[in-house]
């Protein structure tokens, strides 16, 4: 049996289909994201990596690829 994944998007994104934003749903103790207008393409972590990753990010780790 397989369950239905549960996706969520943040707060902060408007309704409607025309407001792209990534989504992110656990599902056996992982993490996967997706893009909302391209479902099908499904990133899948662990909690710990995202972690690493967004402390990354937040210490501007990664804003010489911007």
């Amino acid at each position: 049996m397989t369950s239905r994944i549960i996706w969520q998007k943040s707060s902060y994104s408007g309704s409607g289909d025309e407001n792209a934003c990534v989504e992110l749903a656990v599902v056996g103790g992982t993490i996967r994201l997706r893009e909302s207008d391209e479902p099908e393409a499904v990133l899948t972590t662990t909690p710990a990596q995202l972690e690493a990753f967004l402390r990354g990010v937040r210490a501007g780790r990664f804003d010489h690829l911007a």
